[in-house]
């Protein structure tokens, strides 16, 4: 499988519709496997978070979400065929799990945006077997991994932020038997109507980022505006560094 090191990471090179048949295959392995996206939000918080750096290396398979990581990608000489966002992978797997019977679990998000998420679910995939669902409010992962492992999940959809969700999967999985784990951000939210995403058009162009920071300026203004600039300070420095090490 094609892989490319990109800031300090490996990303797997391939469309949505590879990484969904990929992600088949890893579910029918019936092992354990965590699944990751990165994005340039995360990028950033890698740097200052050795702990998840080691976690996202360590993944099975790692996603490019974000129009920003195909661009730097493809500056930086890695041919990343396309973005693979997180909640329309999640929403192809999940047909998947309809399809060819798969049990789902679903864990993040407050108590109503959850109840109200699978409910949508339900309505899309009416045949769907859901093993379970619990809110991202708990204390005790150890009791919550093993809640998850005597459910019969084959499916795990986290919806819980960085580096949370991260690592509390690499530290839990061992627990939840034979699962295919990935981390679907604030996807819970989407789907349940709380917040919107972005015309397909702003998504096509890197602007879902302005899109969403639209809705929240006030609590998302550091994450995008602080955040973008140093993404692109990251791209600046991984380029000069490669053209450093071809001379």
């Amino acid at each position: 499988m094609t892989r490319a090191k990109l800031f300090g990471v490996h990303v797997d090179l391939l469309t949505l519709e590879q990484t969904v048949a990929r992600c088949a295959d890893l579910v029918e392995s019936r092992q354990p496997i965590q699944h990751v996206v990165i994005n340039a939000g995360k990028v950033v918080l890698m740097q200052r978070n050795a702990a998840l750096t080691s976690v996202v290396r360590d993944c099975d398979l790692v996603s490019a979400d974000g129009q920003s990581i195909v661009w730097a990608g493809r500056l930086l000489g890695a041919q990343v065929p396309e973005r693979v966002a997180g909640i329309d992978l999640m929403e192809r797997l999940l047909a998947e799990a309809e399809a060819r019977r798969w049990p789902v679990y679903f864990l993040g998000a407050r108590p109503e945006v959850l109840e109200r998420f699978v409910e949508v679910v339900r309505e899309r995939f009416p045949r769907i077997e859901i093993a379970g669902a619990r809110d991202g409010y708990f204390a005790d992962d150890a009791e919550v991994a093993d809640e998850i492992g005597g459910s019969g999940a084959r499916l795990l959809f986290v919806g819980m932020s960085s580096p949370r969700k991260e690592s509390f999967l690499a530290a839990q999985l061992p627990r939840m038997g034979g699962v295919f784990a990935m981390g679907v951000g604030g996807s819970f939210d989407v789907w349940a109507g709380k917040t919107k995403r972005a015309p397909l058009w702003m998504q096509r162009r890197g602007l879902e980022w302005f899109y969403r920071f639209a809705q929240e300026p006030r609590r998302m203004w550091r994450r995008y505006l602080v955040g973008n600039a140093r993404f692109v300070g990251l791209v600046v420095r991984e380029l000069l560094a490669a053209r450093a090490g071809g001379e």
